[in-house]
């Protein structure tokens, strides 16, 4: 299918795509198909569905690309290590 047509969409449901494409850095198309995609079940037709495991997979691609920054930078200072906490008492 390649296009669609959507008219008369309710204004709560306008506000939650634009919030989805904002959080998400993604076009409204995108955001739309996401959201689409969520509400069937996470597949979408002809798609493998993904093995969900017990872990983190549930949240990935969930965070901007803002949010991925202030992440990682957040985790640069626990990454380094303490070369005199290392070393062997004797």
């Amino acid at each position: 299918m390649k296009q669609i047509t959507l008219r008369s969409i309710p204004e709560n449901v306008k506000k939650t795509v634009k919030k989805e494409a904002e959080r998400k850095g993604v076009s409204l198309n995108k955001a739309i198909i996401s959201l689409l995609e969520q509400a069937v079940g996470g597949q979408a037709l002809g798609k493998k569905k993904k093995a969900l495991y017990r872990d983190l997979d549930h949240m990935a691609g969930l965070w901007s690309r803002e949010e991925a920054a202030v992440f990682d930078k957040s985790l640069k200072t626990q990454r380094k290590v303490d070369a005199e906490l290392w070393k062997k008492s004797r």
